[in-house]
C-alpha cells in the first residue's frame, strides 16, 4: 500500500496567534489522535499535497522528533476564502484497534449490459468501512461483469474479507442504463409489423 512521508515539528505553542503565525510562513497545523497520547505538530504546506490531492486511498509516516507515526487522514480545513490548507486531522493506526475508513471503490471488468449497448452509471467512488489496520488497502474492487442492462450493483452485494461496510446496504453502487439511441432502436423494433 502506497504511503507518504511528512516530515514535522512539535506545536509547542497553540492559540490563534500562535497559528496564525505558522500559516503566514505556509506551514499547516495538524493533530495526530487515536494513539497513546495526542500530538499536536506542523508541518510544511506541500508536505501534505501528495496525500490530499489524490483519489487515492494511502497512509501518512509522520516523522516527529526521530519518532514515525503511522496514520490515516480523517480531515481537513481549508480557508473559506483563499482555500488554502488550514489544519490536518490525522488518525493513529494502533495495530489491534479498529478504524474507520473510506476506501476508494474500483469497478473492474465490462459488463454484459454495456456490451448489449447500454451505459455505465457510478454512483459511489467510495466506501465506509471499519476494519483492522492491517486489512487496510488502496481500493475495494467491485466485479460488474454480470451487471446486466437496467441492473444494479448495491453496497450490499459487495463482499470484503474483514470489513465491516457501514454503508446502508440498499443504496445502488452502479448500474447500467439504456442508452437514447437504444431505446430509439427498441421503439423502432416493436414498430415493425410482425411478419
Amino acid at each position: 500500500m502506497k504511503s507518504v512521508t511528512i516530515e514535522g515539528q512539535l506545536r509547542t505553542a497553540t492559540g490563534k496567534s500562535a497559528t496564525r503565525q505558522l500559516r503566514s510562513q505556509d506551514l499547516v497545523p495538524g493533530v495526530i489522535y487515536g494513539g497513546a497520547k495526542e500530538i499536536n505538530f506542523y508541518a510544511s504546506a506541500a508536505a501534505f499535497k501528495p496525500l490530499i490531492y489524490t483519489p487515492d486511498f494511502q497512509l501518512a509516516e509522520v516523522v516527529i522528533e526521530g519518532q514515525s507515526y503511522t496514520c490515516i487522514l480523517k480531515d481537513l480545513q481549508f480557508d473559506k476564502v483563499s482555500d488554502r490548507l488550514d489544519h490536518v486531522d490525522l488518525l493513529e493506526l494502533v495495530e489491534d484497534k479498529k478504524v474507520t475508513a473510506d476506501i476508494p471503490v474500483k469497478y473492474v471488468g465490462t459488463s454484459v449490459g454495456v456490451k448489449d449497448g447500454g451505459k455505465l452509471v457510478t454512483k459511489m467512488k467510495s466506501l465506509k468501512v471499519k476494519t483492522l489496520p492491517k486489512y487496510l488497502r488502496e481500493n475495494i474492487e467491485v466485479d460488474i461483469t454480470n451487471l446486466d442492462l437496467n441492473g444494479n450493483i448495491r453496497v450490499e452485494d459487495v463482499k470484503v474479507e474483514h470489513y465491516e461496510i457501514l454503508n446502508s446496504p440498499r443504496i445502488p453502487m452502479a448500474s447500467v442504463t439504456m442508452t437514447r439511441q437504444l431505446k430509439q432502436e427498441e421503439a423502432a423494433a416493436s414498430k415493425t409489423p410482425a411478419k
